[in-house]
């Protein structure tokens, strides 16, 4: 599986912090930040809008660093993501992202 499909079967290629992050662009991360603090409910700003991916090393966004119920649950369990997890289709923690993004579920079956 790509290093950039991360746990929960999102493409991290197509992130916005990643491409912030990869590029330095301060305006995409302004974007991002005013969309991601919208879309959540949480005071996000253009500084923690750094992230390479969440399989890979480097930096990462405070969420996907150490809150992401996601990563934490597949690294505790050592998979790969959670596509190689025999709970993922009845799991509450990663059945959010997979009912909504058709995407990150072929990601996880595909592995």
């Amino acid at each position: 599986m790509k290093k950039l499909i991360a746990y929960c079967g999102l493409d991290c290629e197509k992130c916005d912090a990643r491409k912030a992050t990869l590029n330095n662009d301060d305006a995409l991360r302004q974007k991002t930040a005013k969309l991601w603090s919208e879309l959540n409910g949480a005071n996000i700003t253009a500084e923690m809008i750094n992230c390479e991916g969440c399989r890979v090393d480097g930096v990462k966004t405070p969420f996907c660093d150490s809150l992401c119920p996601i990563r934490k649950c597949a690294l505790e369990k050592a998979h790969e993501t959670c596509g190689n997890c025999a709970e993922m289709e009845v799991c509450k923690t990663v059945g959010t992202v997979i009912s909504n993004n058709s995407e990150a579920a072929k990601n996880l079956k595909n592995n």
